[in-house]
């Protein structure tokens, strides 16, 4: 049975492939992305789940007028089968058959295939055209966006509220960071810089906003010049009375549509431009190309800068983390002791019950601002969904025969947090234990690893994973992201994965480290802890955890850790204990001290 949604997704898509018979186009791309490329987006840029009802956070869709391909990648496998059936789509994995192999595959070469430069980058730009001239077929760029002019109940853009972050919290002026993106157009050489990218301008110009959900940034452009004078782009309306008085003098604020208008005005022919081809939209090397401007490609200094914590943001990461582990703490007093009481009166308590108990309890901390995603709150086989939602309809029972998986976040005034844990409330599934041992000491192994200076996420990535793949186990996912400093949970460029990523880790940047398993219609099984990366006596580098909550021992097969695996567990429980015991309710302080006792060797 077709899901509710789903006649009116039918109707949007015959609408849209009607408009594109009105533009002679065989095909059209519609990205997850707005003009700024993020990972989440306001109601009004839902363009994706308008047109196909996918609701993930990643992924794209080509839609011609025989079939909709939809991409994402291995956290949203089931969710896109279930969301997007099959009778209506086809199914591709956005990495291991991209779009551009599939435009290789299936454009003919009479096809005009078109597509938003406001919504593309330039580097996906770059693979979409070559698989389409490869075959003959035209890759287009519009000058208005078809399912706009379809979308008959757009919401509005957001209007989110622009507030100023104090130097108490940046510490470091926006002025300071300007002179600093100053000095570096002057080594590489370029006229001017033009940024897209909100968390960037929101970290440079010591700004917070409310234009998308999670993510605490104003939408905006900027453009500087080598002069020292920058344009900010961004609606005035939403700034806060102190906005205006906080920004440095060399700081001019234009209306947010005037962006592109700017360009053509304001850089000249043989100007150089520094531009991020992997976060700046199509649109602006396309502007640039009609003012015979010239590219300078490279990663965002603001990317860079921002990813390297100075100390203010990292005393912050490490108060905020406190806050966060006396909810988190709270939460699994709570889950252990509710989960059996609730089972046994035959109301059991639910996945969504659990996700409103976690926000209420970071809710009552110091500093909360919101969630720093939506909360994954996962019972028994929706937990091997590694991005699963809740919904009204899809809320299921967390019993005490069940494993369930809490990923989940928060924004606060002095920084961004993200942790999973995994649960059982009595006898484990078949493989469960093996499984959840496999992936502790996956987390151990790189949570303890100590590595030389220009190693970079891909190279370690491998480590995380051997404890797995001795099994015969993986997961489809990178075992870790960057992390904002109340901005971003998913912050570039920093990472680890199995994809190459030429980013050094160094110190000041702070990352997750997540291994899983999943067991499709099963359970699914994550440990997460934020680290912060430091630097050692000798120069090496090595993790440092910021995350403070237990992490569940008795699914553990004792046996198989190693005398440093469980030496390591115990220390951290035991800095669990003395950090967070003072701060929690007496309930949960006795609670702690059960699940946090010292580990002791197997007996024969």
């Amino acid at each position: 049975m077709l899901d509710p949604y789903i006649p009116t997704v039918v109707q949007h898509i015959a609408d849209l492939r009607a408009e594109m018979v009105r533009r002679d186009l065989d095909a059209f791309v519609v990205p997850r992305f707005d003009a700024h490329l993020g990972e989440y987006v306001a109601p009004h840029d839902e363009r994706l789940k308008f047109i196909t009802g996918f609701s993930g956070s990643a992924g794209m869709a080509i839609v011609t007028h025989e079939t909709v391909a939809v991409f994402v990648d291995g956290r949203y496998t089931v969710q896109v089968a279930n969301e997007c059936p099959g009778e209506l789509f086809t199914h591709w994995h956005l990495h291991d058959a991209p779009p551009e192999s599939w435009l290789a595959n299936n454009a003919l070469s009479d096809w005009c295939v078109g597509f938003d430069p406001m919504h593309l980058p330039t580097t996906w730009h770059d693979r979409f055209h070559q698989s389409c001239a490869s075959v003959g077929a035209d890759f287009v760029p519009l000058q208005s966006n078809p399912v706009d002019v379809i979308w008959q109940d757009q919401p509005t853009p957001p209007k989110g509220r622009i507030s100023s972050f104090p130097l108490q919290f940046a510490g470091k002026s926006s002025a300071d960071k300007l002179a600093d993106l100053n000095d570096h157009m002057v080594q590489a050489g370029a006229d001017f810089f033009v940024e897209t990218q909100p968390d960037n301008i929101a970290w440079l110009m010591n700004v917070r906003g409310q234009d998308v959900s999670y993510t605490p940034v104003p939408h905006s452009f900027l453009i500087a010049e080598q002069s020292g004078q920058v344009f900010w782009f961004v609606d005035q309306s939403k700034f806060d009375d102190l906005i205006l008085d906080a920004l440095p003098e060399n700081v001019a604020v234009l209306p947010q549509g005037d962006f592109q208008k700017a360009i053509h005005e304001k850089v000249g022919a043989g100007k150089t431009v520094l531009l991020d081809p992997g976060f700046s939209p199509m649109a602006v090397r396309l502007a640039l190309a009609d003012v015979q401007a010239v590219e300078i490609n490279e990663t965002s200094s603001l990317t860079l800068a921002k990813a390297q914590k100075n100390a203010t943001e990292l005393e912050g990461l490490r108060a905020c983390h406190v806050q966060d582990g006396i909810a988190l703490t709270e939460f699994c007093a709570w889950l252990a002791a509710t989960v059996p009481l609730q089972a046994a009166t035959g109301v059991p308590l639910r996945e969504r019950d659990a996700e409103e108990k976690i926000f209420a309890l970071r809710g009552a901390q110091a500093g909360f601002i919101s969630e720093s995603f939506s909360t994954i709150s996962a019972a028994s086989g929706n937990a091997a969904m590694c991005h699963y939602s809740t919904t009204a309809d899809q809320n299921a029972p967390i019993l005490p025969e069940n494993p369930y998986l809490l990923d989940s976040g928060g924004q606060y005034e002095t920084g961004t947090t993200d942790v999973t844990r995994s649960f059982c409330f009595g006898s484990a599934p078949e493989g469960y234990t093996r499984a959840y041992t496999a992936v502790f000491k996956a987390f151990h192994a790189l949570a303890t690893l100590r590595f030389p200076k220009g190693t970079q996420g891909h190279h370690i990535d491998a480590i995380c994973r051997r404890p797995l793949w001795d099994l015969g186990l993986d997961y489809d996912h990178g075992t870790g992201h960057g992390i904002g400093h109340c901005l971003a949970v998913h912050e570039h460029p920093h990472r680890i994965g199995k994809d190459v990523n030429p980013v050094d880790l160094i110190s000041g940047m702070v990352l997750s480290i997540e291994p899983g398993f999943y067991a499709a219609d099963k359970y699914g099984i994550r440990i997460e802890n934020l680290f912060e990366v430091v630097e050692e006596a000798d120069g090496f580098l090595s993790f440092k955890t910021l995350t403070l909550a237990p992490i569940q021992t008795d699914m553990l097969e004792i046996g198989s850790l190693s005398p440093k695996e469980m030496s390591w567990l115990n220390a951290y429980h035991q800095e669990v204990v003395e950090r967070l015991s003072p701060l929690v309710s007496d309930a949960t302080r006795e609670w702690l001290a059960s699940v946090c006792g010292k580990l002791m060797p197997a007996t024969t």
